[in-house]
């Protein structure tokens, strides 16, 4: 657990400049648009039914390139834990799910839920992202806990612990923020596949 860079995680490895250099390939060649949904545009209009098999290839904002990056390098110590090979399987398990369910939620669900106005799936591999992340919070074990108070300290250690409103974080806690920025990124379309893929405990 130790072992620093990607030592024993070749998978995170090729996660890691796949994320990056899918997102400067489709720069370079121009090809940006070709990845988010919209569900009116795309699918019902033009039906390019093929962006539900092609909208996780890459992002397409340099923000969520480098918070997914950052995540998945984070996260590569599940591919330590577990083994490259049941990593990978895992990966290909989930793929389906993670592919097909947010686009068709959305096209079936949502968007007449919500009168048409929720219609816009970001592009990006989120629910993947999330979908190691539950198998993070559920297999790594936190180190320690530490309170962050609400309020200036007062005299009395004792009075301020007692009074004092206080949030308690372990050193997992941190991990959390940067798939949380991937979230909340291109709101509301960019909620459903962190939900999607965070729900996935199976595998």
């Amino acid at each position: 657990m130790l072992a620093s860079g990607f030592t024993n995680a070749p998978v995170s490895q090729v996660l890691v400049f796949g994320v990056v250099a899918s997102s400067i390939l489709a720069t370079i060649t121009d090809t940006k648009y070709y990845f988010p949904i919209l569900v009116d545009l795309h699918l019902w209009r033009y039906g390019q039914f093929w962006r539900l098999l092609t909208w996780q290839l890459c992002y397409t904002n340099s923000t969520e390139v480098l918070f997914a990056a950052m995540t998945f390098y984070n996260l590569r110590s599940i591919e330590r834990l577990w083994g490259s090979r049941k990593f990978v399987s895992f990966l290909l398990s989930t793929l389906p799910y993670t592919t097909l369910l947010p686009p068709i939620l959305l096209a079936c669900v949502l968007r007449p839920l919500t009168f048409g106005r929720l219609s816009y799936l970001p592009a990006g591999p989120t629910p993947l992202v999330f979908a190691l992340l539950a198998q993070y919070h559920a297999a790594i074990p936190h180190i320690y806990r530490y309170r962050v108070l609400a309020s200036a300290p007062e005299s009395s250690a004792a009075s301020t612990t007692a009074s004092s409103p206080a949030l308690t974080l372990t050193s997992k806690s941190l991990s959390y923020l940067l798939p949380a920025q991937l979230a909340l990124s291109q709101l509301p379309g960019s909620i459903l596949p962190a939900v999607r893929g965070g729900g996935y405990l199976g595998g």
